[in-house]
């Protein structure tokens, strides 16, 4: 799959302190790209360098197959479209002239405007003045702003942040028919992973400014599939027993796990158990959810 967002070794730094280390951060066209991580983890300055608007201490970017630099800038940013902290807005403005504002600096046709108002259903609030706007319909009109010029990115740093729970479904809904219909690939930060769950085709999460994990969302969620806890009269020696016999083994936090929960599985380990004089004091199947996951990710990334 193509790639359209490609870093390598991109690394910000702020009088010695690194707010990003060496990140590799690679977005598949046509996906929404979940970019997860707490408060703080190095989004929002992730995604300001790759719009240009902060310079890379280190490493390289590369958007829509070209190296962001100072010379072709202004050309990939045509192609780019963002919603980075609060959306700027006249508030004593229309929403509609708003937009005839950025459409003009854009340099693009006003005739774009009707239609991405189309988009974020602001039709009826168009002239309505934005300065009495909820935080959702002012949200929306920064959508709008960004989809003028029709951009093939999009890059969305914590759109539903404030939201209240219909306002979040709505921005949710909105961003998942921007692949599909209308080609756009997204870049969306979050620190909400049932956020990002339930809108993203792809993952990466941060922490302390370095990317911990990276991959499609359902190779995350095959680690939230169920394994089996043991406890057998000696754990040590019965996880040297299934590792030998290539059983998918681990001992973590103490307790001795067997990381599947085909019966199948489960019935040959105890078999072989009982065969080496290990009996089976309890046995017990556990589910990882995926907030686990996230949280047992960024831990790691924590202590690394």
């Amino acid at each position: 799959m193509e790639t359209v967002i490609q870093t390598s070794s991109l690394t910000k730094q702020y009088q010695g302190n690194k707010v990003v280390s060496e990140l590799d951060l690679s977005v598949p066209a046509g996906s929404i790209y979940g970019f997860l991580g707490p408060n703080g983890a190095g989004k929002s300055t992730t995604m300001k360098m790759i719009l240009g608007l902060v310079k890379p201490s280190e490493g390289n970017i590369s958007v829509l197959g070209k190296t962001v630099n100072q010379k072709n800038r202004l050309t990939i940013l045509q192609n780019t479209g963002s919603l980075i902290e609060s959306p700027a807005y006249y508030g004593h403005l229309s929403g509609r002239e708003n937009l005839n504002l950025v459409a003009s600096l854009k340099q693009v046709d006003t005739k774009q405007i009707d239609h991405v108002l189309r988009i974020v259903h602001m039709e009826n609030a168009q002239q309505k003045k934005v300065g009495q706007y909820s935080l959702g319909m002012k949200q929306r009109l920064g959508l709008a702003a960004a989809l003028l010029g029709y951009p093939k990115i999009l890059l969305l740093d914590e759109p539903t942040n404030g939201l209240d729970p219909a306002g979040i479904q709505e921005m949710r809904e909105l961003i998942c028919t921007l692949p599909k219909e209308y080609g756009i690939t997204v870049l969306v930060s979050s620190h909400l992973l049932a956020e990002i769950d339930q809108m993203a085709t792809h993952a990466g999460i941060i922490n302390h400014g370095c990317l911990i994990f990276q991959d499609k969302l359902s190779v995350l969620h095959e680690h939230s599939r169920s394994r089996i806890f043991l406890r057998t009269t000696e754990d040590k020696r019965a996880l040297s027993v299934l590792k030998g016999a290539k059983f998918p083994a681990v001992f973590e936090h103490g307790k001795l796990y067997l990381n599947t929960g085909r019966e199948e599985d489960i019935l040959r380990a105890g078999r072989l158990l009982f065969s080496n004089d290990l009996g089976i004091l309890h046995l017990a199947e556990e589910q990882k959810n995926l907030e686990d996951i996230f949280l047992n990710l960024v831990g790691r990334g924590a202590d690394a």
